[in-house]
């Protein structure tokens, strides 16, 4: 999807969601996010959705909720898209915590009345990017990270973050050659 398609998906779920008088407001991270804020120019295949926002709280979109599984079907067969579309796998970012100051920097998106989507900021892109890039290797998430230009603070204030999520030694190894890759050497991580 490009972020014209984007936009139209997800207006066309925004209008399912209505015909159902169901509202949703779901938070979401990845490609699709920094297509809508225009900090990348590349085509995805999905929608990542770290949560579902309720009230002031965030809650797991794993698994999805049943009416919005039925509308996501819905356009799967409307657009031609997989019916995975929106993908609710980084939703388990959730179980060690976020970026702090998360929430206070998400966009909102407004499609319909039914539907909001909030954005992860640059920033917070930025974390999930590295955590990304040190799990999966490099290729598409490597890119995106170094489209949006970061900082080496940036950088070293993600990697603290990521290692939160896997403390482990080789994961750790891979994070200080991901740091190196990205120009951030002798990366001092604590211990």
């Amino acid at each position: 999807m490009n972020i014209t398609r984007n936009d139209e998906v997800l207006a066309a779920l925004g209008e399912r969601l209505a015909a159902r008088n169901e509202r949703f407001e779901l938070v979401v991270i990845g490609g699709s996010a920094l297509l809508a804020l225009r900090l990348v120019d590349r085509a995805t295949r999905d929608v990542d959705l770290l949560a579902i926002r309720r009230g002031s709280n965030l809650v797991p979109a794993d698994p999805l909720p049943e009416t919005l599984l039925e509308a996501v079907a819905e356009i799967a067969r409307d657009f031609s898209l997989p019916l995975d579309w929106l993908n609710a796998g980084p939703s388990s970012l959730l179980d060690f915590g976020l970026p702090s100051g998360f929430e206070s920097r998400l966009e909102r998106r407004e499609y319909g009345g039914f539907l909001t989507i909030w954005l992860a900021s640059r920033l917070d892109q930025i974390h999930f990017k590295l955590y990304a890039v040190t799990d999966q290797g490099p290729g598409k998430h490597e890119q995106d990270l170094r489209a949006l230009d970061p900082a080496p603070s940036e950088l070293l204030d993600a990697a603290r973050w990521a290692i939160t999520h896997d403390p482990s030694s080789g994961f750790r190894q891979e994070l200080l050659h991901a740091l190196a890759s990205l120009g951030v050497e002798d990366a001092d991580l604590g211990a």
